[in-house]
């Protein structure tokens, strides 16, 4: 008897092994039914029959056994496909969801030759059986790990969006604690909760953001036109107040007019300050320079200090990367490494570019980000 035939011949018995395995290695196998346990089992193993007995050239054998079947655009996703969604979201982890292939394969191939002798064609189709289950599971392991990003970006978007308001409310309950001067050592505490406020307002912006661009809804800038000079200028002096042991220089020249989102710049400033800050010398300023030219305008975060490897500058704007530089400030070093992934986000989206020059004979730092001069046109 063939392998084909057996798998056809032997449906529920293969399948009765499938739900045992499944039920001793899922999370809350014990408590699932039948119907659950097995899930596209029979679907699974209708498709590897159906691949078995298909004429195939090598090269297709070979791109199966890789995982790489070709597919039809559009056509609807495989049992193999379903299963591991469903895996996915009934907690199953990405070895789980694996063992119950391996533990297929193995249950398949002992009952079928513990029933049937082999002869000289068996050995062919043990490779064929191996690579239809091979690419059952790389479309598994695919959509599985698909499903799971989806889940984490989306409850870390809730999170992120969520904590804002207790966050508002601990900032503005110190900034009435510091403003009502109630002595030293509360003011010297009122300071310190909103410093740490801002500190983990640029973290959650960041994290909201972040996933947005992995949930593929990027990042939402609203443009008009602004005075940059005074946007950011007013950005400088909330910096200062969060930041009162550095010093912070903000210097515009030229015309800083342009079509923009100034909160989002304002995002940019903040980040750029803070990378600053982190990674510069505590006892120099952290210089930023606003310059308004003819074809577009400069923002320039310049801080002096260790310089930045040149190994790793094409890295810098990579997300969840940290350690840049080592540093004596330690008090905002604890950041998710998405800061600098933002800010070149945020500047792509406003049609610009990010460039970072690190000079370790100068002993400086410059991030310059660099937006077209661009207007609203006026309505006829």
């Amino acid at each position: 008897m063939s392998l084909a035939e057996f798998i056809t011949d032997n449906m529920e018995l293969i399948l009765m092994e499938w739900e045992t395995f499944a039920e001793s290695v899922l999370p809350a196998g014990a408590s699932m039914t039948s119907l659950v346990l097995r899930d596209h089992a029979p679907q699974i193993l209708d498709a590897v029959v159906k691949d078995i007995t298909t004429a195939q050239t090598r090269d297709a054998q070979a791109e199966k056994s890789k995982g790489r079947a070709p597919r039809v655009p559009g056509s609807p996703a495989t049992a193999a496909q379903t299963h591991a969604v469903l895996r996915a979201q009934s907690g199953c982890d990405i070895n789980q969801l694996v063992a119950e292939y391996r533990a297929l394969r193995a249950s398949v191939l002992r009952l079928w030759i513990d029933a049937c002798p082999l002869d000289e064609a068996s050995g062919k189709e043990i490779i064929r059986f191996d690579e239809a289950i091979d690419q059952a599971i790389a479309e598994s392991v695919g959509d599985f790990h698909a499903q799971v990003e989806q889940s984490r970006n989306l409850f870390l978007g809730m999170l992120g969006h969520d904590m804002r308001t207790p966050l508002n409310a601990i900032v503005a309950t110190a900034s009435l604690l510091r403003a009502i001067n109630a002595g030293e050592q509360v003011s010297a505490a009122a300071a310190r909760l909103i410093r740490s406020g801002a500190s983990m307002r640029v973290l959650l912006d960041d994290l909201v953001d972040f996933n947005r661009t992995h949930l593929g809804l990027g990042i939402k800038v609203v443009k008009k036109d602004i005075d940059l000079a005074e946007e950011l200028g007013g950005e400088v002096e909330q910096l200062r107040v969060v930041h009162p042991d550095r010093r912070i220089e903000f210097a515009v020249t030229g015309d800083a007019v342009g079509h923009c989102d100034g909160g989002r710049l304002k995002q940019v400033l903040r980040n750029l300050v803070s990378n600053a800050i982190v990674h510069g010398s505590p006892d120099t300023p952290v210089r930023v320079a606003l310059v308004g030219e003819e074809p577009e305008i400069r923002l320039k975060v310049t801080n002096e200090g260790t310089a930045i490897d040149p190994s790793f500058q094409s890295q810098l704007f990579d997300p969840l990367t940290r350690g840049l530089a080592q540093t004596s400030s330690r008090e905002y070093n604890d950041g998710l490494g998405l800061g600098l992934f933002i800010v070149r986000e945020l500047v792509l989206a406003h049609g610009g570019r990010v460039e970072v020059r690190s000079d370790s004979s100068e002993g400086e730092t410059t991030f310059t980000v660099i937006l077209p001069r661009l207007k609203s046109v006026p309505s006829r």
